[in-house]
């Protein structure tokens, strides 16, 4: 029995392996997947599911939140993107983050601007009324000249409007600041265009004080059923 805890153990150890690797910066093939359903009678909306490392031994399940209404995605959609770690402070792989690129971003500190967004990302969960004006907002925090991201004045069912959202991001993101290792951006790999090419994603990844707890009750099985075999 003793054995058969150790292979478990084992094989949660080389899981907590490949979902690191996974988010690991650097390129990566993505596969999108599926919409949540959530949409305004135009566009669905964040957030919309995809794989890491598609085609490989270590392809991992994400979670995609659009921040690019200038692009488009299709179902099932594979392609070869750029992973940008929000902590990395270098945003030239991004859209919106490079000013060559971005004619938007003008003065605009990208390290604030991805800042902003990682905030908004952090409310769908608690939101999910409001996945659509959250997702105008972020739509409209990259892109504020571009009509399609418009609609500030739409309200979800809990009745904050996508401009109270922005608002919010802009006065409350250095929340995020401490938790930004735990977030990366997925754009396809260059030269990065402004239009004609897929969506950028942001994806939030695992918490290393999550798996840094699940690492430590592992270990405290393990030295218990040592401990009892030796008894």
């Amino acid at each position: 029995m003793r054995n058969n805890l150790f292979k478990i153990l084992g094989l949660v150890g080389l899981a907590l392996f490949l979902s690191c690797a996974a988010y690991a910066d650097g390129t990566t093939t993505m596969e999108f997947t599926g919409v949540n359903g959530a949409n305004n009678g135009i566009y669905y909306v964040s957030p919309y599911y995809g794989v890491m490392n598609y085609g490989t031994s270590s392809a991992q399940p994400v979670v995609l939140f659009c921040d690019d209404i200038n692009n488009e995605v299709t179902g099932n959609q594979v392609w070869t993107a750029n992973v940008t770690s929000m902590a990395s402070g270098n945003f030239s792989n991004t859209r919106y983050g490079n000013g060559s690129i971005n004619l938007n971003l003008g003065t605009t500190n990208p390290q604030v601007l991805y800042e902003e967004a990682a905030w908004l990302v952090t409310q769908f969960a608690s939101h999910p009324g409001d996945y659509v004006s959250l997702q105008y907002a972020l739509w409209n925090l990259m892109s504020p000249n571009n009509p399609k991201a418009g609609a500030l004045s739409y309200e979800g069912s809990d009745g904050i409007p996508a401009s109270q959202w922005l608002a919010w991001a802009e006065a409350d993101y250095g929340q995020i600041i401490p938790e930004l290792a735990n977030f990366e951006i997925i754009t396809n790999v260059g030269p990065v265009a402004y239009t004609g090419q897929v969506q950028e994603f942001i994806v939030q990844t695992p918490e290393p004080s999550s798996l840094a707890l699940l690492v430590a009750g592992m270990l405290a099985l393990m030295l218990l059923v040592i401990r009892r075999g030796r008894a």
